[in-house]
């Protein structure tokens, strides 16, 4: 029994911790287990792996929802004050000491073992459960297991299906290492598996080099962010007293421990590596070419896993940003500045793409906007809760777009020519993608909008007007985007060549289900209905500021709706009646600024430009000159040098060494030898009484040396 002390304003208690709640660990181990098992049994066995990842994410995702249920019925017990409860059908058990009734009472619960040791630092391994912890193993195991179950429909005839198990294995069990740490060294383990996994993933169809191309670009752009959150871990290490614990460094930086510009510092670096891993401006450019690896890798990356890495990082380091930015002195902040910079700039470019995959991609990206700039307003719930209900609906549209290309235009995702008009051949697809769209759009009361008007409102309730407004601006621009994307994709007449038809029931079931999440995922915390439950369970009340809690404010959300049906209605009239309106028909075509501003954001407002070619390019160009350079005349040189050397060398070893003093102590020495044995010749006469004659001499010379001894 792994017990927690509880600091409280009057009390101390003791909480016995529910049993998986403490071992917690077990669920990403799980995954781990289930991608070792299928790289080395995968191929023999009847389903090619697919069965183990399928029983292992299904078992997590029971698992986090027994695990989420037990924190629930923790924090109810502990609010309540109950002196014990005990759910023994799902292993729990609850020792509660002394009544604590304030909030303050409900810490995470954590369980820590020792790594390693260094001088009197210790570096130790952990697991922290709590309410956005649990959210968060229910998003991944729940996602993953839906992407798992399509993908035996999807991927079944590629060439490396039991590699793409066990990878998406390792990618679901990453996330989840990353969830659960307790510790910014074992949330950076997390971090980084996560992108290497991405990197397997987005490279999966390797041979063809735009997919090896966009997975190198991904794994480079997410390293440059990551430079920033290494640094990050170590001012916050020492900022905090030496200590890589979550809680600990959010305690540090809420009371200012060193001053503020430390805190500003590491909260600053930390978001770098958001940046980098949730694709905000300026390092978003890996996401769209990201699309490359399979769909249900995409719907995993932009839904449940790598994306949100960042934002997670946000909510659980919010201590350090909270204080480093002085998010609660209102105005501007570098957090809410990128996450409102990137709400517009990935809106404005989901309209100019013909791939419905890179519409969606950059739908993400302004999305994660919406989360990033929340959390710089002061919007903690919003944020997660939008995290929440964005992944339904995101991964609803991911495996959408899959549908479309697997049953519906042949591989391809080119809306202009290989789709338009599926909703006949289609049916399922089409009324899933519909309410997906809507849900995105923020559209009442899909669960779209109960988050995003909890942003809004937070902002403007939090002097944050200029972001609310910036809010709302992104929704309308969402709406428009989306609906443009749905006519190319299910109106008009079929542009394609093959026979498009509804996807198999491995496709469409996941598809259904996760519209039903779109649909009613929202209540979950409709404040206007009296439902806070985000509030209650996820949002932390250990060291955690004191976030302004948002009033519902009706003109807002009606606002916020109005803007979003308008801006639907409008371009429904553009494009489902294009032909009747002659003045808008090729305007980028006869108007210069209109065709400026289309190939500005054609061309992504040139930042792979910038990257590839001028910082790429500006580096790699000089350095290849450089390192030729070196090869030709410092490298060749020695080499040539040597070359040229040797022979000489090799003469003068001969003539000097080998004949000069080897050659000569041998002939030497045979020579003294055959002087010597000259001289010695004389004894050997073959005279025998010459023989006996010195026998004889040489007797007498030893007796008289023995007489004179004595």
């Amino acid at each position: 029994m792994y017990r927690l002390a509880v600091e409280t304003t009057t009390e101390k208690a003791e909480i016995a911790a529910p049993w998986l709640i403490s071992h917690a660990w077990v669920i990403p181990l799980l995954m781990v287990l289930s991608f070792v098992t299928i790289l080395l049994f995968g191929k023999r066995m009847p389903k090619r792996g697919a069965e183990v990842g399928i029983t292992a994410v299904g078992a997590a995702f029971v698992m986090s929802c027994i695990t989420a249920f037990q924190w629930i019925q923790h924090v109810e017990d502990s609010l309540a004050g109950e002196g014990g409860s005990a759910l023994s059908g799902l292993g729990k058990s609850l020792v509660f000491h002394g009544g604590v009734g304030a909030e303050s009472g409900i810490a995470p619960i954590t369980q820590t073992w020792d790594w390693w040791s260094n001088g009197l630092i210790k570096f130790s391994a952990g697991i922290q459960i709590d309410g956005l912890a649990v959210m968060m193993l229910f998003v991944v195991t729940f996602i993953s297991l839906l992407v798992h179950v399509y993908s035996t429909a999807y991927m079944e005839h590629d060439t490396r299906y039991t590699y793409f198990y066990a990878a998406l294995s390792l990618f679901t069990g990453s996330m989840l290492i990353l969830v659960v740490a307790n510790n910014s060294l074992m949330l950076l383990t997390g971090w980084e598996l996560v992108g290497v996994c991405s990197f397997m993933l987005i490279g999966h169809w390797w041979e063809e080099k735009p997919n090896s191309n966009a997975a190198i670009k991904a794994f480079l752009t997410t390293r440059t962010g990551d430079i920033g959150l290494l640094l990050g871990v170590i001012v916050t290490f020492f900022a905090a007293g030496q200590t890589f614990n979550l809680t600990e460094i959010n305690e540090a930086a809420l009371a200012g421990r060193g001053g503020h510009t430390i805190w500003l510092v590491g909260a600053s670096l930390l978001l770098m590596g958001i940046i980098g891993k949730s694709g905000q401006f300026p390092l978003h450019t890996w996401l769209p070419d990201a699309m490359a690896g399979p769909t249900p890798v995409s719907a995993l990356i932009h839904a449940a896993t790598m994306v949100v890495a960042g934002v997670y990082l946000g909510a659980r380091l919010y201590g350090v940003f909270w204080q480093g930015f002085s998010i609660a002195d209102g105005g501007m902040n570098p957090m809410a500045i990128i996450g409102a910079i990137t709400i517009i700039v990935g809106a404005l470019l989901a309209f100019v793409q013909d791939d419905i995959k890179k519409v969606l991609a950059y739908s993400t990206i302004s999305q994660l906007g919406y989360m990033v700039m929340g959390l710089g307003v002061g919007a903690w719930v919003g944020a997660i809760f939008h995290l929440f209900t964005h992944a339904f609906f995101k991964a609803l549209l991911f495996l959408g777009a899959g549908s479309i290309s697997h049953s519906g235009s042949h591989h391809s995702f080119d809306m202009k020519k290989d789709m338009g008009g599926l909703r006949k051949f289609m049916p399922i697809t089409f009324a899933t993608f519909m309410i997906g769209s809507a849900a995105l759009a923020g559209i009442v009361p899909l669960a779209g909008f109960w988050s995003k008007d909890e942003i809004l409102a937070t902002a403007g309730q939090s002097g944050f007007h200029f972001f609310q407004i910036i809010g709302i601006a992104g929704a309308v621009l969402t709406a428009a985007y989306m609906t443009r994307c749905i006519y190319l994709t299910f109106f008009g007449e079929y542009r394609g060549h093959h026979h498009p038809h509804e996807s198999p029931k491995a496709i469409t079931v996941p598809l259904i289900i996760l519209a039903v999440f779109s649909t009613v995922a929202g209540l979950a915390n409709a404040a206007p209905l009296g439902v806070e439950k985000f509030a209650e369970y996820v949002e932390p009340r250990v060291a955690f500021p004191e976030v302004v809690v948002p009033q519902f404010e009706g003109i807002l959300a009606a606002v916020s709706v109005m803007a979003v049906l308008l801006s639907v209605g409008v371009c429904s009239y553009l494009w489902f009646r294009k032909d009747q309106l002659g003045p808008f028909k090729g305007l980028t075509q006869r108007n210069a600024a209109a065709r400026g501003g289309y190939t500005f954001l054609v061309n992504k407002y040139y930042l792979d430009v910038l990257y590839t070619d001028v910082v790429v390019g500006g580096i790699k160009g000089p350095l290849a000159r450089s390192a030729y350079w070196f090869n030709q005349n410092i490298l060749d040189g020695v080499v040539n040098g040597i070359g040229r050397g040797a022979p000489a060398f090799g003469r003068g070893l001969y003539k000097y060494v080998d004949q000069g003093t080897v050659d000569s102590a041998y002939n030497g020495l045979a020579k003294e030898t055959g002087a010597a044995g000259g001289l010695l010749r004389r004894l050997q006469s073959g005279q025998v009484q010459r023989y006996a004659l010195l026998i004889v001499i040489a007797i007498a010379i030893f007796s008289i040396a023995l007489i004179l001894a004595k």
